[in-house]
């Protein structure tokens, strides 16, 4: 087992690696709460997490990145065997630290892993996903150096700094994705309780509240997802109700007029003659 500690401002970064030619175990513990990201290398090395009775165990780590908040209470335990090396990165900074670190980070933990700087417990898994290509090659040049001594320990710094940046990239953009993935969803329910609600459709107000945005964004927002704005949308989906309605002779021009929301019948039969170039009553 190889061990190297660095300190990059108020982070402590712990470089750990390990073969064996049989089934060992290593275990440690953090002093004190802190929140951490663990970038793991090829060696796919066997992690559990055990606090409380509880445990949470990660059997293939090849590429992972992982991150977490742990208190005193937390053993964290690898299991090293032949064919499962170890090869892990660990950046780690105390609770308290978190106001004082430079460069905006703390406000970077705050924003993208809230669940870690507020946790419910004495172990919270944060954001986890696989390294991207560039992250990987890092990870590699970190245990595949040849450097030593203070030269090491430079490269060590440079290295995992550029690290740390990719990482916090990579959850910006999963969470913008997410949030623009939420923000379709919302607008699906606006889409979905106009077709409901033909004859009688809420406000723009009133569907603005329901998915908390204000009329501004709620409008800019439909139109760029459907294309068109939102009542243009409400008018097209009337009109083709209506349509259909008077061509399968399920109602006259007047009830289907009423059915989709219009109570003059003249503008009704305006507006569908400037969608479809000819009067309700001429549909066959």
């Amino acid at each position: 087992m190889t061990r190297d500690f660095i300190h990059i401002n108020d982070f402590v970064v712990l470089v750990e690696e390990a073969e064996s030619e049989v089934v060992e175990v290593d275990s440690c513990f953090f002093d004190e709460p802190i929140i951490a990201v663990a970038f793991y290398g090829s060696g796919n090395v066997q992690l559990a997490m055990r606090y409380d009775g509880k445990s949470e165990v990660y059997q293939n780590t090849k590429g992972l990145t992982l991150a977490f908040y742990a208190d005193e209470k937390v053993e964290f335990e690898h299991t090293v065997s032949p064919d499962r090396n170890l090869q892990c990165i660990v950046v780690a900074t105390a609770m308290r630290n978190l106001e004082h670190l430079p460069n905006a980070e703390g406000d970077l933990f705050s924003e993208l892993m809230a669940e870690l700087v507020n946790p419910r417990d004495h172990y919270v898994e944060g954001p986890r996903f696989f390294m991207t290509p560039e992250m990987q090659r890092i990870v590699d040049s970190v245990f595949t150096n040849t450097y030593s001594g203070k030269t090491k320990m430079m490269f060590f710094r440079s290295q995992i700094t550029v690290l740390l940046s990719h990482f916090f990239g990579q959850l910006a953009q999963q969470q913008t994705a997410d949030t623009g993935n939420q923000r379709r969803e919302k607008l699906q329910e606006v889409k979905q309780l106009l077709l409901d609600n033909l004859d009688a459709p809420p406000s723009l107000s009133e569907l603005s509240k329901h998915i908390g945005l204000n009329t501004t964004a709620l409008k800019k927002e439909f139109k760029a997802v459907f294309g068109v704005p939102v009542f243009k949308y409400l008018q097209n989906e009337r009109l083709d109700t209506a349509h259909g309605l008077i061509h399968s002779k399920k109602a006259t021009v007047q009830e289907a007029a009423w059915q989709v929301g219009y109570d003059s019948l003249s503008s009704f039969s305006n507006a569908f003659a400037k969608k479809f170039g000819y009067r309700p009553s001429q549909v066959k």
